[in-house]
């Protein structure tokens, strides 16, 4: 808690650094997240240093820098790491130097094989599967039935392989379609194999950013729970969830123990205010009195047939009702009781707020600003009742 007029320190003061998501936490395909540019030049003028993590093997850093360059951000090659950077480290440390790899993926990843002291061939080219101690795979759209079968090969004699990531799908502008996780998939069922993985949300790719860079207190930063947040987790580093992307209200209310993020925030914009707002409960601890959580009451149900449900209502206070607030302070009172299901309970008396949005927090499109009136007020809860909240917010 902090003095009263006092906002308290934000998430720069905390933290020396940010290891940052792409897609969904940066930018949305081929268009920067309203609001991103300017949040991470004004948090490079204050000194703090980025590194741009990013599970897509496909591309080389330098592509990713001048695509991220093109969209108004200040980024170079150093600044990103990719799972075909983590994928190699993984290989390095495991093989000796000059070893065959088979590489399943595009020649980015075949540059980071050569680049840690390896012989990289491309999976479908080998002459004789026999001569490679491992296979590493990655996403490309160009691999074919001779490169899993070539991979198969070296899986079935022994050899080790490498995942440089397990994501099912990729974006792209026709919807999601299959990524490495699928041709991983294909060669988990022709072998019976598992594979070491090397990207998010494992933590090699994480500990290589980290300590290629020298970061001591960085703060991850993306839009994916079993991703982003789960690879935080899993590397011991502090989370911030952003619902810029794929994930939505609904999904973080649902979300298991080890996808749950230390803060939450609409976008990057919320770098620069304080990170005790965007708190979320941990352990015994709850969400910050004075932050928009505070302006919420969460109680259970009286009401006969309903003893199951929770019901919101506004408590007052300095902070207005927001979507953000409401979401931090179901997530204090529905995680500690072991909430994972979350069931919608539309009210029975709905009204919209007098906004001007109908967008919402749970059903994934942009919603109102924190400070606004809460967004929607007739489905708001895992199990809960959003009439009580709609009575108050007028």
């Amino acid at each position: 808690m902090t003095e009263a007029g006092d906002p308290g320190p934000d998430y720069l003061d905390r933290y020396d650094a940010l290891l940052l998501d792409l897609d969904g936490t940066v930018y949305q395909g081929r268009e920067a997240v309203p609001g991103a540019v300017d949040a991470l030049r004004a948090a490079s003028a204050r000194g703090t240093r980025f590194r741009y993590v990013t599970n897509n093997a496909a591309r080389p850093p330098e592509a990713v820098a001048e695509h991220l360059v093109e969209l108004g951000f200040a980024a170079a090659p150093a600044e990103v790491s990719t799972s075909a950077q983590a994928g190699a480290s993984v290989l390095a440390e495991r093989l000796a130097p000059g070893s065959t790899v088979a590489v399943v993926g595009t020649e980015a990843l075949r540059a980071e094989v050569s680049a840690v002291g390896l012989r990289p061939v491309r999976a479908g080219e080998l002459d004789d599967p026999g001569s490679a101690v491992a296979v590493v795979q990655g996403h490309s759209p160009e691999t074919g039935w001779r490169d899993l079968a070539a991979a198969c090969r070296v899986i079935r004699g022994g050899g080790l392989w490498v995942a440089c990531n397990l994501d099912p799908t990729v974006p792209t502008d026709v919807g999601q379609l299959p990524g490495n996780g699928s041709m991983v998939a294909a060669l988990r069922t022709a072998t019976g194999a598992e594979p070491l993985v090397a990207g998010k949300p494992r933590r090699p790719l994480f500990d290589q950013a980290v300590r290629g860079a020298g970061f001591r207190r960085p703060l991850v930063v993306g839009d994916r729970l079993d991703t982003d947040i789960a690879g935080a987790r899993n590397a011991g580093l502090a989370s911030l969830l952003v619902l810029s992307g794929v994930c939505t209200g609904r999904d973080l209310l649902a979300c298991v123990e080890e996808e749950r993020p230390d803060h939450v925030a609409w976008d990057l914009a919320a770098l620069h205010a304080p990170h005790a707002h965007g708190a979320l409960p941990r352990g015994e601890s709850p969400v910050d009195a004075d932050g928009p959580a505070g302006a919420w009451v969460v109680e259970r149900s009286a009401e006969p047939g309903a003893e199951g449900r929770l019901v919101v209502r506004h408590a007052g206070g300095a902070h207005a009702p927001s979507s953000l607030g409401l979401l931090l302070a179901l997530c204090a009172a529905w995680w500690p009781v072991g909430g994972t299901r979350a069931r919608w309970w539309p009210s029975t008396t709905p009204r919209r707020p007098r906004c001007g949005r109908s967008a919402s927090p749970w059903s994934g499109t942009e919603p109102a600003r924190a400070g606004s009136p809460l967004d929607r007020a007739d489905g708001c809860a895992p199990g809960t009742s959003g009439s009580s909240a709609s009575e108050e917010i007028r």
